[in-house]
């Protein structure tokens, strides 16, 4: 199972439509908020399963600020980073993900690029494909199988 992660995508459609790309022969995508609304734009032609959380700059009802999904007998945590301080360190975020059992957690927020394993936990956080700090355009990738460990790494849509 491939699972597409995007963040922070800000209404900007012209890196939305080159994502689309990217995305389209993942089984799940995951928006984690940042004008979530956009998940709809990205939807269009999408076969696959979406999943979505509301950032700080979403006013709407129709997706919760958390959430916790099972694939491939894991546990993955999504937020968007903002209820957990994440651009003023980890520390809250990490005891999140230990307090739900979480075998990823995926967050956004910082609009900076972030992929590592602590404790047993791997944390995601492709950073915005709208506006980045630090680094690239990025998608997260999370490769799935029963009883392997996860293959997690982040592409620069701008650079392939």
């Amino acid at each position: 199972m491939k699972i597409a992660v995007i963040s922070d995508t800000h209404r900007f459609e012209n890196y939305m439509e080159i994502a689309k790309r990217y995305i389209e022969d993942s089984d799940v995508l995951i928006h984690l908020g940042d004008n979530v609304d956009d998940v709809s734009y990205l939807a269009e032609d999408y076969h696959g399963e979406v999943y979505a959380v509301k950032g700080n700059c979403d006013y709407g009802n129709a997706y919760s600020k958390e959430q916790i999904i099972e694939k491939c007998g894991r546990k993955i945590f999504i937020t968007h980073g903002d209820l957990y301080g994440v651009k003023s360190g980890m520390n809250n975020l990490f005891y999140r993900g230990l307090e739900v059992g979480a075998d990823i957690v995926l967050f956004g927020h910082t609009h900076m690029r972030f992929l590592e394993e602590y404790n047993g936990i791997t944390f995601l956080n492709p950073g915005s494909i709208a506006l980045p700090r630090l680094g690239g355009r990025n998608i997260g990738f999370i490769e799935l199988e029963e009883k392997r460990k996860p293959e997690m790494y982040l592409v620069d849509i701008m650079k392939e």
